[in-house]
């Protein structure tokens, strides 16, 4: 078995392998042959030699003349004396040749050109018969150059021989890769990581254990007679599910460079067209390329777009939808395979992919990438730091915690507008405050250089005030990490709060004290002033999600109890009439037992509020003289120690 497969792949590595087409980033594949740059043009030098057989030819057969003008009383001289040849008269003009050359002006001529004056009342046409001149009709020579009748008599000829030789050779390119003008074509992108440029398990950090995963199937690519040996075969499909920005191209990308084999890359919203079958057209042509180059793997993101249940729509494009997705589950696992091809795909919506497309024999193996813990932000963040002048002062472990929840690509983007913002401030190394106020930036939004009135300006400065200090006193809430009056997106003001450790799940007690912080703001507006304002707006709408999730998703009510009667909010969507849906009895009561708990937590916020009045007024009179505090300078300006004992949210 082995002899037979090392055999066939030899015979596939002697034979000159098609231009592939697609773009091609990288070395070219092993065995490719250099083309000669003399075989595109020959079809330009054969009309070049047309052109030039034409000179050549009209030169012989047409002798151009460059006749000299002639004073029209010199004329009458020469034929009086006998020395013309013969003539040939249209109007007044006259062409003729001397019998000798003939000194005129200094020069000899032979050919000459005159005008007869329309007053002259001379018997010229008897002169010239005395003289034995002979007398035609029909001009001696022509006034067009040679080059100027060459380019009028065969031009067009020759430009339309070259308009068809051009589109025949169009035409069967375009008929060769699946329609006329390569409509069939796939638009994939081949990655050849023979290069300086190719990506390895190296280049990828924080998802361990989905590159462990993987690593099996590089050993695959690279020696697959060992799995074969006992029976194994090569997995068919991989789909890498998840997030986005987790890394899911860049794994696959990684594990091309790691087998070191071709690599295909494509979006599937590139194989739809509004051309019914040109996306299976292209799905052919795809996997027809990998087949030629195999072992190779073919990759394909956003997979949802073309994958999605079949019969799920009715709108226009289900079919060329439906049909593009046929010839991928024909490609995979029909009549014959895509031997030594691995198609990995990537999608954020693996819950609505057909079931065909997901079973055993296409996408053999299904894995998870979710966002990475604080450990693998940490290596993420050492992997993007590659060459990036690092400060003293900056601990990427600090700063890890401080991005929960960010993804490799949210991680990269926070290295980049760090070191942006260093390269504006004329720094040589990146701080730690660069990294901060980088922070700042993406998750609240660019400073607005806006002025606020001294009322506005103390109402925001008790607000924020009013969320900082209920994290600092309620148990299990966040720690405060900083607290700004700089106005920010649509923001006035804004309290940053970020988890010590990653959370991967949450008691009521914990949601509970996130409603009763979110409703600080409000409640100390209410405390101080002795009414509300509209900047609340954004926390009510966390407040009312969270306490909405806890009763009718979450089971923590007594009243509705441990079942579900609310939609997933990530996009499921419950229809009338749909069995999940709860009834409107049902629906009063979440509403009841919603309000309630939000009254209970905005309550609890107004008496810790006003217990610690001493401690907000502190806060927010050290915000309204310095704009921004840092976690430290927080607590500090609170008087809360950060190893003060809790306040419990009920």
């Amino acid at each position: 078995m082995a002899d037979t497969t090392n055999t066939r792949r030899e015979s596939n590595r002697n034979d000159e392998p098609p231009t592939p087409p697609w773009r091609v980033e990288g070395a070219p594949p092993p065995g490719t042959k250099a083309r000669s740059p003399m075989r595109r043009p020959r079809w330009w030098l054969l009309l070049a030699g047309l052109l030039a057989l034409n000179w050549v030819i009209g030169s012989l057969l047409v002798r151009p003349k460059n006749p000299s003008t002639i004073s029209y009383t010199s004329f009458r001289q020469q034929v009086e004396a006998g020395n013309v040849s013969k003539i040939s008269s249209k109007g007044d003009t006259i062409q003729g040749t001397f019998k000798v050359k003939t000194d005129i002006d200094g020069s000899k001529l032979t050919d000459f050109d005159t005008e007869r004056p329309s007053f002259a009342d001379d018997k010229l046409f008897q002169l010239l018969q005395d003289k034995a001149v002979d007398v035609r009709a029909k001009p001696l020579f022509s006034s067009t150059p040679v080059w100027q009748s060459l380019l009028v008599n065969f031009g067009p000829t020759l430009l339309f021989i070259g308009l068809l030789v051009f589109a025949s050779r169009a035409m069967r390119r375009g008929l060769g890769a699946g329609g006329i003008g390569g409509i069939g074509r796939s638009k994939a992108v081949r990655v050849d990581q023979t290069g300086g440029t190719r990506t390895t398990f190296a280049d990828v950090a924080g998802i361990d254990e989905v590159e462990e995963q993987l690593v099996e199937i590089v050993e695959m690519l690279r020696d697959p007679d060992k799995y074969r040996r006992v029976g194994a075969q090569l997995p068919k499909g991989v789909l890498l599910s998840g997030p986005p920005g987790t890394g899911k191209t860049l794994l696959a990308r990684a594990v091309a460079g790691e087998a070191g084999v071709p690599f295909f890359s494509a979006s599937a919203s590139e194989f739809i067209e509004m051309i019914v079958g040109v996306g299976a057209s292209r799905v052919r042509d795809l996997f027809d390329q990998a087949k030629k180059v195999a072992p190779a793997i073919i990759f394909i993101d956003e997979l949802d777009a073309i994958g999605r249940q079949r019969g799920a729509g009715s709108l226009g494009g289900v079919d060329e939808r439906e049909q593009t997705l046929n010839q991928i589950l024909t490609e995979m696992d029909g009549f014959t395979g895509a031997e030594g091809v691995i198609v990995i795909a990537a999608t954020n919506r693996a819950d609505v992919l057909d079931s065909a497309l997901l079973r055993a024999g296409r996408f053999d193996r299904r894995i998870i990438v979710n966002a990475p813990d604080i450990v693998g932000r940490e290596a993420i963040l050492r992997v993007h730091a590659r060459g990036v002048p690092l400060g003293p002062d900056v601990d990427l472990g600090r700063v890890a915690a401080a991005t929960p929840g960010m993804v490799g690509a949210d991680l990269r983007n926070l290295i980049n507008e760090a070191a942006l913002l260093s390269a504006r401030r004329d720094h040589t190394q990146l701080s730690y405050a660069d990294f901060t106020d980088a922070l700042e930036k993406i998750i609240l939004g660019a400073e607005r250089r806006i002025t606020l009135s001294d009322e506005e300006r103390t109402r925001t400065a008790f607000h924020e005030s009013g969320h900082a200090l209920l994290g600092m006193l309620i148990a299990g809430s966040d720690p405060v990490r900083k607290i700004s009056i700089i106005p920010r997106g649509h923001a006035l003001g804004v309290t940053f709060q970020a988890p010590s450790t990653d959370r991967y799940g949450y008691d009521a007690e914990y949601l509970r004290g996130r409603i009763v912080g979110a409703l600080g703001g409000r409640a100390a507006e209410q405390l101080v002033f002795g009414n509300v304002t509209t900047g609340a707006e954004s926390d009510m709408e966390q407040v009312t999600n969270i306490a909405r999730q806890m009763i009718g998703r979450w089971g923590m009510s007594e009243l509705i109890g441990p079942v579900t009667v609310l939609p997933n909010p990530q996009g499921d969507v419950w229809y009338p009439g749909d069995p999940r849906s709860p009834s409107e009895a049902t629906r009063q009561l979440v509403d009841g037992e919603t309000r309630k708990l939000v009254d209970q937590c905005y309550g609890r916020a107004l008496e810790l509020l006003g217990a610690n009045r001493d401690k907000l007024d502190r806060l927010a009179n050290a915000l309204l003289q310095r704009e921004t505090l840092d976690e430290f300078d927080a607590y500090a300006a609170a008087g809360v120690p950060h190893d003060a004992p809790m306040a419990p949210t009920v």
